[in-house]
């Protein structure tokens, strides 16, 4: 455990945290704040339906949702109370700037990941990080590092962290050993995982919002409850966040790291991940997905981690300096609302940790197929995924957060270099976007024309019915 602190002390200190909010900084300015201000443009084209969709491939509905499944977790409610009681409530301050900086960067590498994308059998695409390294920037080997990465820190690392919090929850409300948990875990998992990407995508096309919706109604009920307290919580926030106290005492520090690693596993903005995602929607131009994962960012970190905050806050049971994951906010909501919410709170993890152990094991093997199309490296693979869930539910919770902590931070660091190189292909797409819509059409992506070579699925795509079509 101490030499994996220090490991993830370093890269936190010297690698993830500059780079994920420089480039962050840099994506928003000279993208004239993207992630802002076209709000209304995300949710248009989040629920349009994509002309030459057959019903088979993935809609960009579908794509959010599997975006959202993986951001939506353990980050946003264990995340969140381990923050709080490592860094104080300043590091809350610090998980917002990651998400407002993180619209950004989600919209660049997710356009990426769209632009690069590959066929993925007949009825699907794939893409991501390790596709635009190898495409984009001509660098493969650079591309199977982060392949390899992505798919031990999600497929694996990550995993063990969904069914540690699973299991610690299940254990406080029922009591029942987290050994037995991860066994029958172990058993659901592989029935979503041997089942297929469309599998993954409709069972997270349904969880997802249901489960996300339900908690939020239960937090703004906590928040109507004590709305005299939330100008008091919010003033807590920042000034835990920039107070003399914490510079003087060493907290500023621990609330910065805190609060932008336990951001970075939350919404995932920079990390890799989510442009897998992207990469697997039908959609008839790059940016649309940008918008929409973009999108994804502010509702796991602006309104669901808030809401959790929130709830710990108000209720003054967080022991600032210890180690607490599910459990302290199990007993936070109880105060609000009763006994009753322990079990509550058991049913809402397991669904938003369940949900993101699908999509998680979707990115790594997409990832191993990129390094090599082998049914028996798959097959490993899958058994790898549920060997490490059976795992985490056994394992320390300071074990697998720190390990969680060491490889997305590498991962960051990888992708970041590949979204910042390509950048200029970014802004090209968003700007042919733009002009599309303002001239009232519905954009359609044509890469020659813009002088972008390697996008190999776009010239198979038929959109001229698109190009007709007039937005209403």
């Amino acid at each position: 455990m101490e030499i994996i602190g220090q490991i993830s002390g370093f890269l936190s200190t010297y690698l993830t945290i500059p780079v994920l909010l420089g480039a962050g900084l840099f994506f928003t300015v000279f993208s004239r704040f993207v992630q802002f201000r076209y709000l209304k443009e995300t949710l248009r084209v989040i629920f349009e339906k994509t002309p030459g969709n057959n019903g088979k491939e993935i809609s960009a509905f579908k794509s959010f949702c599997i975006g959202s499944a993986t951001r939506i977790g353990t980050g946003n409610l264990a995340g969140v109370a381990v923050a709080i009681t490592v860094g104080g409530p300043g590091a809350i301050f610090w998980m917002w700037i990651v998400a407002l900086v993180g619209g950004a960067t989600a919209f660049f590498e997710s356009t990426l990941a769209q632009v690069y994308k590959v066929r993925d059998g007949e009825d699907a695409f794939k893409g991501g990080p390790a596709y635009y390294i190898e495409k984009g920037l001509k660098q493969r080997w650079v591309g199977i590092a982060f392949a390899l990465f992505i798919a031990v820190t999600f497929g694996l690392i990550f995993n063990s962290v969904q069914s540690n919090t699973i299991a610690a929850s299940f254990n406080a409300s029922f009591n029942i050993p987290t050994a037995a948990v991860g066994i029958g875990l172990v058993v659901l998992s592989g029935i979503v995982i041997f089942g297929g990407v469309h599998r993954i995508a409709n069972f997270s096309s349904i969880v997802v919002p249901i489960m996300a919706v339900i908690y939020i109604l239960i937090a703004f009920v906590v928040v109507a409850m004590n709305i005299t307290a939330v100008p008091e919580i919010f003033g807590f926030i920042l000034s835990n966040a920039f107070g003399f106290e914490q510079v003087i005492g060493g907290g500023f520090g621990a609330a910065i790291m805190q609060g932008v690693n336990r951001g970075l596993f939350s919404n995932e903005a920079g990390m890799g991940s989510a442009p897998n995602a992207a990469a697997s929607s039908h959609v008839s131009h790059p940016a649309k997905q940008g918008f929409i994962q973009a999108a994804g960012v502010f509702l796991d970190t602006l309104v669901v981690c808030s809401a959790t905050a929130f709830i710990i806050l108000v209720s003054d049971q967080a022991e600032y300096g210890t180690e607490a994951g599910i459990t302290l906010l199990q007993d936070s909501l109880a105060t609000q609302i009763g006994g009753w919410a322990s079990i509550f709170v058991s049913i809402a993890i397991f669904l938003f940790a369940f949900s993101s152990i699908a999509g998680s094991y979707y990115y790594g093997e997409k990832n191993i197929e990129f390094i090599k199309e082998s049914p028996k490296a798959i097959m490993v693979y899958r058994f790898a995924t549920l060997g490490m869930v059976m795992f985490g539910a056994v394992a320390s919770l300071d074990l697998v957060w720190a390990l969680a902590d060491v490889f997305m931070g590498l991962m960051t660091v990888i992708n970041m270099y590949a979204v910042l190189r390509l950048s200029k292909i970014t802004f090209v797409v968003l700007s042919d976007y733009l002009e599309q819509r303002k001239a009232n059409k519905d954009p359609v992506f044509e890469p020659s024309k813009l002088g972008i070579s390697g996008t190999e699925t776009w010239g198979d795509l038929d959109f001229e019915e698109v190009k007709k079509k007039k937005v209403s």
